[in-house]
């Protein structure tokens, strides 16, 4: 047993510690979790912490060496040979240090209740070799799909962690929203926050800028049917929870297509698929060993019929790359 130190993933911020620590570490009882508290053997970037401290990504947790337990943690678990071949089907990009996926909608990317099949329980598929296994550096909703991006190494999950914190890395999306919005293009600069209700937590928009979360997406509209739908581009600014979903339905009053959780009936039209047509388009970002990533994805079925159904036209995403500057003489 010795001390680990493991840097808190994008797709972990704002978790909190002890949750955290369950997740991957089943074994460890909340007394135990309690006691390393109390005496400081769990820190922070290097500062003491408590059970409820929220995790920011790319922070780094000392964890000293724990007991064994039998329960595997859940991202330990074996891969069948059918999860693993669909997972490695996915793959988009994969180098030395990252591994880019076009995740299918309705497949989680991490656990919760009621939830134990996911890409992070089987993420073992996407080794291809290496001793490391790959990591998490941000998240995608399970209904979102798209371009997702791993790194596999500790080295690139750092890095990418603070590329993805400090906004160095560019996020297109793609949604179908319903009606066409007033506005053709702009910005979106609306607080958000979680709210309690009686169907569970949901984001919430408020009228006062100082609370919450400062939340900012830029849109443009690439195409429309006759103010009946339009096709948006989005370019969120910032990461919050379901920022995209909110700002659609509360900033612009046009909720995204198949949204009922934030548009209701609204968000639906008679003979069209009633999932949700959020894509994550493509990313641009430094990459680990220098330059530039580009990355990009195609539709997923159920956004083709639509896009065929308005007569949107939808280009084909072009192949990863990774553009590296000419070196200096």
């Amino acid at each position: 047993m010795t001390i680990q130190t493991r840097i808190v993933a994008e797709a972990e911020a704002d978790t909190r510690l002890d949750r955290w620590f369950r997740r991957h570490f089943p074994q460890l009882t909340q007394g135990a979790l309690q006691k390393m508290l109390r005496t400081g053997q769990i820190r922070i970037d290097g500062r003491r912490a408590e059970a409820k401290t929220r995790l920011a990504a790319g922070q780094e947790v000392r964890i000293p060496p724990l007991p064994d337990g039998p329960p595997p943690a859940p991202d330990e678990r074996p891969v069948s040979p059918e999860d693993a071949e669909m997972l490695q089907r996915l793959v988009l990009h994969r180098d030395e240090s990252v591994i880019v996926l076009d995740k299918p909608h309705g497949l989680p990317v991490q656990g919760g209740p009621g939830i134990t099949r996911h890409l992070d329980g089987m993420l073992d598929a996407l080794r291809f070799g290496s001793e490391d296994r790959p990591r998490l550096v941000h998240r995608l909703d399970r209904d979102t799909s798209g371009v997702l991006l791993l790194a596999r190494t500790p080295a690139a999950a750092a890095f990418l962690a603070r590329e993805f914190r400090g906004r160095g890395v560019e996020k297109t999306y793609w949604a179908v929203v319903v009606p066409q919005p007033a506005l053709e293009d702009g910005r979106i600069d609306i607080a958000i926050a979680k709210q309690e209700g009686p169907r569970g937590e949901r984001m919430v928009a408020l009228d006062d800028p100082n609370e919450g979360s400062r939340a900012i997406t830029d849109f443009t509209t690439v195409d429309a049917a006759r103010g009946r739908a339009a096709w948006l581009e989005l370019r969120p600014l910032t990461g919050r929870t379901h920022q995209l979903r909110v700002h659609c339905a509360e900033g612009l009053g046009t909720p995204i297509l198949g949204d009922g959780k934030y548009g209701g009936g609204a968000a639906h039209i008679d003979g069209l698929s009633g999932e949700l047509h959020l894509h994550a388009r493509a990313l641009r970002l430094p990459h680990p060993d220098g330059g530039v990533l580009e990355a990009a994805a195609n539709l997923p079925p159920h956004m083709k019929d639509t896009f065929a159904f308005f007569g949107f036209e939808a280009p084909r995403a072009p192949k990863p790359r990774r553009l590296v500057p000419p070196a200096r003489r």
